[in-house]
């Protein structure tokens, strides 16, 4: 018979946050969670920085202009954990369903663009900080380190997750689909509503999710934000920006593997995508190739990963006679210097002696 793998009903949320206001942005997320678990969702995906919205405001003006909506923004981030993600959490248990999460996460006077992944039982499982802000984006967050490059387990499917222009470097790809997940997560800003970014910013996120779904040989939930009316209107101050930004811009999808529509893509609109996902399904392509598998030659192409958690500080443990503590001899690291210079010690005498018997025969030879 072989094994059977399950099918899973994924549903994409596309909507507008209730921008900056992280509590009434939190109540709707929680409504449109037991919305989906509803129609019998196992697993629910929200778009970047949905909690409590993306910055738009990054994009259409100076600093100077926009300090009051970086205050206001900043101030409604998600701590993780916190009392914004135990809300989540119980919303994930109560309606028995996995939740993606797209949030500013606030991490002292830092903010970072975050996944947050939260399992039916309610458990939060990690998170994954975008590791390059794009372009206007680095005023606003910080990196994200290699300690994030990985996937999930849930009960019974393997995940991953990628936000916005991280689908276009392909190695941060590679490192994703090299652990082998069966769903990903492209969660984007709805970038559509920027006028200038209209078509191409379509093309490229429908181009890159694709894409990835057919390289991956995994299903893929692209889910794009939008902007509503009283977003809109929040960030319009000026005729400059009026022209500048619209209403709508997301285009949200569910993808096979291999790159076909399975959901959508749904334009501009609020609303929410299903579809049953058939595990099974992966099969039909892994025969024509394995990125990380038959069809790859890592004795030619590897990739390298720090997987390390950045740290700002690093602790020093003090002992005698060196400043230093780990030294590298010959590419190989010292792990206790104290037992290095005692072996060095006892070289020292050894050698000593050494040369004291050579000579006394020397001398007796003469």
């Amino acid at each position: 018979m072989g094994d059977v793998f399950p099918t899973i009903r994924a549903a994409v949320v596309q909507a507008a946050s209730v921008l900056y206001d992280r509590e009434k942005t939190l109540e709707k997320a929680v409504s449109l969670i037991e919305e989906a678990a509803g129609q019998g969702a196992e697993l629910v995906a929200f778009s970047e920085s949905f909690l409590p919205g993306y910055p738009y405001h990054l994009w259409l003006s100076a600093p100077v202009w926009y300090q009051d909506l970086f205050k206001e923004w900043f101030l409604n981030g998600v701590e993780i954990p916190s009392k914004t993600t135990d809300v989540l959490c119980d919303a994930a248990r109560a309606n028995e369903i996995d939740v993606v999460m797209g949030v500013n996460e606030r991490d002292g006077k830092t903010c970072y663009n975050t996944l947050v992944f939260i399992n039916r039982r309610g458990q939060l499982l990690g998170k994954h900080r975008k590791i390059m802000p794009t372009h206007a984006e680095r005023a606003h967050w910080g990196v994200g380190d290699g300690s994030n490059i990985r996937t999930w387990d849930y009960d019974n499917y393997r995940l991953s997750g990628l936000l916005c222009w991280e689908h276009s470097m392909d190695l941060m790809r590679h490192a994703m689909i090299a652990q082998r997940p069966q769903i990903h997560v492209a969660s984007w800003v709805g970038g559509g509503a920027m006028a200038l970014w209209d078509d191409i910013f379509e093309m490229t996120s429908e181009l890159c999710s694709r894409y990835h779904a057919h390289v991956g040989d995994c299903f893929v939930l692209k889910v794009d934000g939008a902007l509503d009316q009283a977003g809109y209107e929040k960030l319009c101050q000026t005729e400059y920006q009026q022209d500048k930004i619209k209403l709508g811009g997301g285009n949200s999808a569910i993808i096979a593997p291999g790159g076909k529509f399975l959901a959508g893509p749904l334009k501009d609109d609020e609303g929410i995508l299903y579809a049953d996902l058939d595990l099974n399904a992966i099969a039909d392509w892994v025969h024509l190739h394995d990125a990380v598998g038959h069809n790859a030659r890592p004795d030619l192409l590897s990739l390298l990963i720090n997987t390390n958690e950045y740290h700002v500080t690093q602790p020093m443990a003090g002992f005698s006679n060196t400043r230093f503590q780990s030294l590298s001899i010959n590419g190989g690291q010292v792990s206790n210097p104290a037992d290095l210079l005692a072996d060095i010690e006892r070289l020292s005498a050894d050698l000593a002696n050494i040369r004291l018997a050579i000579q006394e025969k020397t001398l007796i030879s003469t």
